[in-house]
């Protein structure tokens, strides 16, 4: 029975820039570094990783997605383009939440989610 996620990782290709993109623009702050290749940021008690390539973790064209909740979803948007980070997908709404895709680097998708109340 699984019991709870231990933590999400995406390979990255070059992880100073990767990490410019996720503690710059998205304000992460990084948790613990392992070697330099192996970075982790704690996201309200689940870890979420980044790595280099090996043969295990490999940046992917359609590989896993990651969902960050934010409490101002526009803000957040304007804050990410004023960065030029590329948008995968323009602010969208559903009935339970609002969201926005972006790119990393690597081009690793990256959903930016607001929940409704």
């Amino acid at each position: 029975m699984i019991a709870e996620i231990a933590f999400f990782v995406y390979p990255v290709s070059n992880v100073p820039r990767a990490r410019r993109f996720y503690e710059g623009a998205l304000g992460l702050k990084l948790e613990s570094s392992f070697q330099g290749q192996w970075l982790e940021y704690d996201v309200r008690g689940t870890t979420f990783a980044i790595a280099t390539r090996d043969k295990n973790h490999q940046p992917a064209r359609h590989g896993g997605t990651v969902a960050f909740e934010v409490d101002d979803l526009d803000g957040m948007v304007r804050r990410l383009r004023k960065r030029r980070v590329r948008f995968v997908q323009a602010p969208s709404e559903t009935p339970v939440c609002r969201f926005a895709t972006v790119a990393d680097p690597d081009g690793n998708q990256v959903i930016i989610h607001q929940r409704k109340a």
